[in-house]
């Protein structure tokens, strides 16, 4: 038997890269997965494909949580497991840096997983009396995705870090508010694992339509191949790697671990 059969999984950020993998991972073990993404094509994609659920829109938009979690609520008939995924780097040195392109990074990063769960909220401690009247213990599953930039710090990278540290709180205060209601909040760090945005090939940064405007999110560039020589395992990770981190603390073998964040980086940090 699969080990997430009949459970419903939120996967933000599932158009490409890591969300997608961690959905298609989900998917296989069972899970009844709903995606979402800013990229509407890329998004239908990876739903078509593993047969998930899916609304594209911007995260970053305060009335967006609430439908989203509605929807796949719904299609799930009940939500289980919410990934906290949705990212994006937008590097700048801190004296040309605005306080928009600040507040973007913090919002995407820490503000969209505190307003997804604040909607979630209202449907795991429902879940959580119905259980206990059921006479049974059923765990459910929030991850939260940061960084080792969150932990070790990165020149360039000052709204990043401090958004990804900030999911980091947020993860261990959500542990212990909703340990009652049996619901595991832990968090995932990720080292260098190969995206788009790691990609040194190519002149073209990604752009993302965000809050209504056009971001070029940037890439690591030439600091991609600087970063991979400093990694103990000799290379930079996959995103199925990425998924398999993120897949452990989603399993039932994690039903007694919470408020913890581990580094998926190959021994970089």
């Amino acid at each position: 038997m699969r080990t997430l059969e009949n459970r419903g999984a939120l996967v933000t950020g599932a158009g490409r890269g890591i969300g997608a993998a961690v959905a298609r991972k989900l998917a296989q073990e069972g899970a009844r997965v709903f995606v979402t993404d800013v990229d509407a094509d890329a998004l239908d994609e990876v739903a078509d494909a593993i047969g998930a659920g899916r609304l594209a829109g911007d995260l970053t938009d305060p009335q967006f949580a609430d439908r989203l979690v509605g929807e796949a609520d719904g299609f799930c008939g009940g939500l289980d497991i919410i990934v906290n995924n949705a990212g994006f780097i937008w590097p700048q040195a801190i004296h040309r840096m605005s306080d928009d392109q600040f507040d973007t990074l913090v919002d995407i990063h820490a503000g969209a997983p505190f307003r997804i769960l604040r909607a979630a909220s209202p449907l795991f401690r429902e879940a959580a009396r119905r259980d206990l009247a059921e006479g049974r213990a059923r765990h459910r599953k929030v991850v939260n995705i940061s960084s080792i930039i969150a932990l070790s710090g990165s020149a360039m990278s000052a709204n990043y870090a401090a958004g990804k540290a900030a999911v980091i709180g947020l993860t261990k205060a959500m542990a212990k508010e909703w340990g009652r209601y049996n619901v595991n909040v832990n968090c995932v760090a990720f080292g260098m694992i190969d995206t788009r945005l790691t990609d040194p090939a190519g002149a073209d940064n990604p752009v993302l339509e965000i809050g209504g405007k056009a971001v070029n999110i940037g890439k690591m560039g030439a600091n991609a191949d600087a970063i991979r020589e400093m990694i103990p395992m000799g290379r930079s990770g996959t995103v199925e790697e990425a998924a398999g981190g993120v897949y452990l603390f989603c399993s039932p073998d994690s039903d007694y671990v919470t408020g913890q964040v581990v580094v998926v980086g190959g021994g970089l940090g």
